[in-house]
């Protein structure tokens, strides 16, 4: 059975053109609209249960775009944006993207297709901001900043706590501290990168650029990366890993070589999970407001949906804090 991007390339238009011809929507061009009927028929296209609805009125429920279901980070998130949907008598529509631009973009079109009243979104991808605009949702942008567009968001202040982070190791005394971040096309990871940085230019101290690498936010890149930087022949006397999974894979490497926390190298994540208190050592990290930031990104979504389009635009930054534990501890020389 064909889909409705296999419409949309026949017809060389977008998928957004497409809704807009089955929704009998008055924003396209008779030409358009021609050559999207044409491609329907040639393809046989029926359009789904999904489609269907696009004449109904918006629903009362809200979707919410998450970029990795598998990060706890998201668990508590996710949370607060139930608590303020169900407080407003709404339900939620929970889509992973999975850091896929591709998988993002297909449950952007679920999204407008299911007419939900408006979304909160962790984007991954330009595309996806731009199928948004196109689709014409309400949404908010949460956990990351969004470029070029103006659009209420609510975020962490990501270089403060990992400035936080990095000036803690440096006052013990470290110099070789690495960085094990996450993608800087994202802001997160770029922005942890930044406090990175930033950190050693306060105290005036070279950065060790050989210590510096970059993952995907994933378990299996911190072990890996971890795992280079313990080979080199001067090796990190401390880390800073920008994430909850790739601090997992970094403590996996460490313990496959025996390298023992803090007193072969101090470890700091980014996130703070339930169960670090119960590592032994417990371990150091920036803790988020994770409940906050969904239940902020909610209540930021309603009071635009209540409000309009007139509403000004609204940056919401919370600030995280640095929470020191054992595994963190002057370098012995």
């Amino acid at each position: 059975m064909a889909r409705i991007k296999e419409v949309a390339e026949r017809a060389g238009v977008s998928t957004a053109t497409v809704s807009r011809v089955i929704n009998e929507s008055s924003n396209v061009s008779p030409r358009l609209r021609a050559r999207v009927r044409a491609a329907i028929a040639e393809l046989h296209y029926s359009p789904s249960r999904l489609a269907r609805h696009l004449r109904s009125q918006s629903t009362r429920t809200i979707g919410l775009i998450i970029s990795d279901i598998q990060n706890p980070f998201f668990t508590s998130l996710v949370r607060g944006v139930e608590d303020v949907a169900y407080q407003n008598g709404y339900s939620i529509l929970l889509c992973n993207a999975d850091e896929d631009p591709a998988k993002e973009h297909l449950y952007v079109e679920v999204l407008r297709a299911e007419r939900v009243a408006g979304a909160i979104v962790a984007c991954t991808s330009e595309t996806c901001c731009q199928a948004l605009r196109e689709f014409y949702l309400t949404w908010v942008a949460v956990d990351r900043r969004v470029s070029n567009l103006a659009v209420d968001t609510v975020v962490v202040d990501n270089v403060a706590g990992a400035r936080q982070a990095v000036l803690h190791l440096l006052d013990l005394g470290h110099r070789r501290i690495g960085l094990i971040g996450g993608p800087v096309t994202v802001t997160t990871g770029r922005e942890r990168r930044d406090g990175y940085l930033a950190a050693f230019a306060e105290r005036g101290v070279p950065v060790p650029t050989d210590l510096l690498r970059i993952g995907d936010f994933k378990e299996a890149s911190g072990h890996r990366l971890v795992s280079e930087l313990l080979a080199q022949p001067d090796p990190p006397t401390a880390l800073f890993i920008a994430n909850n999974l790739m601090t997992m894979g970094a403590l996996q490497a460490l313990q496959e070589r025996a390298v023992h926390i803090p007193q072969d190298v101090s470890v700091v994540g980014f996130d703070d999970m339930p169960w670090l208190p119960l590592l032994a050592p417990p371990l150091t990290a920036v803790r988020q407001p994770t409940y906050q930031i969904g239940k902020e990104a909610a209540e930021l979504l309603f009071r635009r949906l209540q409000e309009g389009p007139q509403k000004p635009t609204e940056m919401i930054v919370l600030q995280p804090e640095l929470i020191i534990r054992g595994s963190t501890a002057a370098p012995v020389h």
